[in-house]
Formats: structure tokens, C-alpha cells, sequence
């Protein structure tokens, strides 16, 4: 292990904002992955300019560094496999400003998803991408993953949201990146290659983001369906109709069995079922979407359709989909929910094929597996369950895996929707990207030459994800 001088890194963040022991450490050594390493050291900068000095610092000495924010992310990003420097943004956790006139606000990376909705929310307007980790994610953190959520399919990702930002480059340097302005037509979109990079080109130190105005009027209605095919099929004919849905999800059988067991909802355990939303300044136009949707879905054999706009009516048919993450964990009490192959994105009208493929790969390979998602932006999640203590069971899951991405890519789809690539995801990664990561190496290179800004992530992801990293968890011989 290489030595870090550590009197020297006090000099910068003070005594406070480092921590080397080994209980710390390990803590910092994983996210909401499956995946686990120790650094060498977590520093906690409070502003730019010690940024700029810890970079300087790390980049003499050829030591990595790993960005870290709120550690929601499900694929690796931020678990140091090759050790080095933890550098934890939450001290820089400032509002700069938030320009009404000019539709935007600048906050520095450390700021939490929801803590800024709830400073904008006074204004009449909110921060649109926000993940279903809102309430720890922070902005760095989203755009290191170009995060979005379940209002993506009508307000977009985080990148559709970033207008600029500053960053401190590998060697210290500072560079102010795109503008305050919805448009800027001039130069390569710098500020947008950041977004999605994982903190392997730069470090954010504050961001300019846009914001819309909040709805007046808010409506959502739920249909079930008997087939998950067909609920697959009217994701598809939604948003065909030139419906502008502010959130279309879907649930199948294992999501809903899960939400039942853990929460005791009630809920009627069909195929599947869909969760859609319409919202506005109109009324009118509100109902209009609604109308059409419900159409559509009774047009694909959807049953108990039903809508509403009070929002402990809304509150309660959304329910079961927000909690669903942590319900699976209790699907079976033998069973370990994983993050794994759990984002990809695929066309609309193959939606339908995808949820049913899941199902069909996961019945193959022995383990359970769930198809849900944002499926209004084309976005599927999945989970795997599976005894984590058994060795044949990750064999199985990464068997699994490399089924449902080359799927995937069969059908045009991508690797990840929003959960980025991380350790996880690198080899799918790597295979849909295959002519181009000549380039994207070539831009790691240039911006990152001693290759310290969290190496071996995304191209540079080891091969065999199970066992190039400790797992978070002990798996018997």
C-alpha cells in the first residue's frame, strides 16, 4: 500500500476532516452495491480550494482519488478497488443561489436532492431529476451518475438539467464549464461530458442547474393487468398515443408480492401492474392525459382502472412502488436483494418482451428476479434474489447477467439507464461501447494522464466483477 503523508492533508482540511482509522475505512469501503474495499484515507473538503490542494497533492504522488457523496449508488462507483483517497463532498453542502429571473440555481456537490427541492419549493418551483434516493443522494453524486427519476419520462436526467459547472481538474487546476443559459452553441459541451462520467474526469465543486415550476394540478391512476405482456404492450401504445405522461411505471407479480408481505397494502396480486401520472398549470389538459391513458390501457385489457387527484389518494396508490426497493429485501427471508443487472434501458416496443424475459432468464438460472421501473423514459430495473451465501448462486446470477445484456443490446437497449456502470455493469458496458472506447479512453487520458481519478471504473472495469473486489458479503467455498 502506498504511503500517504498524512500531516499533509491535515495542512489542508484540518485534523477534523480526515479519518484513518480502520472502523471508519471500512465503512467508507462500500456503497449500495454489492461490492467492498478499503481506502486509505477519507477526507472531507469544505472548499474549492482545498479541493484544488488534495488533487494537487494526490496528483505528485500518484495516489488515487474517489469522489464520494451520499453512497446510494447500486453499481460501485465510489468503492476504492485500487485504495487511495475517499474524498467525501458532504462538507461542501451550500446553496449559492437561486436566480428566479433567470431560471436557475447554483449549489455546490454536497447538496442533498431533497434539502434543495425544499429550498425551492417557497419559490413555486422544483429540481426535476431527483432519484428515489432523494433523500440522501446528493447533486455531485447524481451528476457523477447522470441520475434521474420517476418523473424522467416528461422532465429528463440530470443532464438534461445541468447548464454549467466548475471543476477541479486531476493536476489542481479550476475550470468553469458551459453557462447560466439554456442554450449555448459555441465549443465541445464539456460541462455535459462530466455528467455520467463518474468521477473519473474531473471533481465537481458547484453546479448550475435549471428548475421548473411545480405543477398546479396533479393526477394518478394505476390499472392492473393479468399479463405481463400486456401490461408491456400499453407502456408502448402510452406513449405512442402522444400521451405526455409525468410518470408511467410498471410493477409485475414478485414487486407486488413483496409490497403485500412487507407493508400488508392489500394489493390485488396480478401480473403486473401500471402506475401513470399526468400533471399542469390546467386542469383540463390534466384530464385530457388521463383519459388517454386509461384508454390505452383498457384498449390492452387493463382492469381496476382508477385515477384521483387528492394527494392521500395519490400517496396511497403510489405507496407500494416507493417502498418497493426495501420490500424486496423481505420477498424471502432466505433470500438477499442484489443490485446487479438492474437499469438497462430498451425501445418501448420492446418493453413488453423485456419484463418477460426477466422472468424467463431468472427461472432458467435458478433465482428470482423482478421487473419494474420507469418504463414511461424505456427504463426497466430489475433485482436479483438469491442466497448471497451460496457460491452457485452467484454463478448463476452472473450467467444471469450476461443473458440480460445481450438482450439487450440485441434489441438496440443500453446498459444502464441511470444507476451508471460503476464494477457492476462494466462488462456489458464494454461490449455495447466497443467501438468507442478508443475515444473514451483517449479523453480519460487527456484530462487524467496519472490515471488517479477512480481508476478502474467504467472501461477500465476489471473483467470478472465477482472476484476483483471483495463482496459485501461472505460467500461459502
Amino acid at each position: 500500500m502506498k504511503k500517504i503523508d498524512e500531516k499533509a492533508l491535515i495542512d489542508i482540511v484540518g485534523e477534523r476532516n480526515i479519518k484513518t482509522d480502520p472502523s471508519d475505512l471500512y465503512v467508507y469501503g462500500s456503497d449500495s452495491s454489492v461490492h467492498h474495499a478499503m481506502p486509505w484515507a477519507i477526507v472531507r473538503p469544505e472548499n474549492t480550494e482545498q479541493v484544488q490542494k488534495i488533487m494537487t497533492y494526490a496528483n505528485e504522488n500518484l495516489i488515487p482519488v474517489i469522489t464520494r457523496g451520499g453512497g446510494s449508488g447500486m453499481c460501485g462507483q465510489t468503492v476504492p478497488i485500487q485504495g487511495g483517497i475517499i474524498l467525501d463532498m458532504k462538507g461542501m453542502n451550500k446553496i449559492l443561489e437561486i436566480n428566479l429571473e433567470d431560471v436557475y440555481c447554483r449549489v455546490q456537490p454536497g447538496v442533498v436532492d431533497d434539502d434543495l427541492n425544499l429550498a425551492l419549493k417557497p419559490y413555486g418551483v422544483f429540481y426535476p431529476p431527483t432519484p428515489a434516493s432523494s433523500r440522501i443522494a446528493t447533486i455531485g453524486g447524481e451528476i457523477g451518475n447522470n441520475a434521474s427519476g420517476v418523473r424522467s419520462v416528461k422532465y429528463g436526467a440530470t443532464r438534461d438539467a445541468v447548464l454549467g459547472m466548475k471543476v477541479v481538474l486531476p493536476n489542481g487546476d479550476l475550470a468553469s464549464l458551459g453557462a447560466h443559459t439554456r442554450v449555448e452553441a459555441s465549443g465541445y459541451q464539456l460541462h455535459k461530458l462530466m455528467v455520467g462520467s463518474e468521477g473519473t474526469l474531473g471533481v465537481v465543486v458547484e453546479a448550475t442547474l435549471s428548475f421548473v415550476p411545480i405543477p398546479e394540478f396533479r393526477c394518478m391512476g394505476v390499472s392492473n393487468f393479468n399479463s405481463l405482456k400486456d401490461a408491456g404492450e400499453a407502456i408502448g401504445a402510452i406513449m405512442a398515443s402522444g400521451a405526455t405522461p409525468s410518470m408511467l411505471e410498471l410493477v409485475d407479480s414478485v414487486a407486488i408480492k413483496a409490497v403485500n408481505k412487507t407493508m400488508d397494502l392489500g394489493l390485488k396480486e396480478v401480473a403486473a401492474a401500471l402506475i401513470f401520472e399526468a400533471d399542469g398549470m390546467v386542469k383540463e389538459a390534466v384530464d385530457y392525459e388521463i383519459e388517454k391513458m386509461k384508454k390505452v390501457c383498457l384498449q390492452h385489457r387493463g382492469e381496476d382502472i382508477y385515477s384521483s387527484y387528492d394527494p392521500k389518494e395519490r400517496a396511497k396508490i403510489f405507496l407500494g412502488r416507493k417502498k418497493l426497493f426495501p420490500a424486496l429485501s423481505k420477498y424471502d427471508d432466505n433470500l438477499a436483494s442484489t443490485s446487479l443487472a438492474d437499469d438497462m434501458a430498451v425501445p418501448y416496443s420492446k418493453m413488453a418482451e423485456m419484463a418477460g424475459k426477466i422472468h424467463e432468464i431468472a427461472k432458467a438460472n435458478d433465482i428470482v428476479m423482478t421487473a419494474y421501473g420507469h418504463c414511461g423514459s424505456g427504463c426497466m430495473h430489475t433485482k436479483i434474489l438469491m442466497d448471497t451465501k451460496r457460491k452457485d448462486q452467484w454463478a448463476s446470477a452472473k450467467k444471469a447477467i450476461t443473458q440480460v445484456y445481450d438482450y439487450v443490446r440485441s434489441v438496440n437497449g443500453t446498459t444502464s439507464a441511470e444507476h451508471g456502470i460503476g464494477l457492476s455493469k462494466a462488462e456489458s458496458f464494454k461490449e455495447e461501447k466497443s467501438d468507442s472506447l478508443v475515444v473514451l479512453s483517449a479523453i480519460k487520458k487527456a484530462l487524467d494522464p496519472n490515471n488517479i481519478l477512480n481508476p478502474g471504473k467504467l472501461m477500465q472495469a476489471p473483467e470478472d466483477w465477482v472476484t476483483a473486489t471483495n463482496l459485501r458479503y461472505s460467500v461459502n467455498s
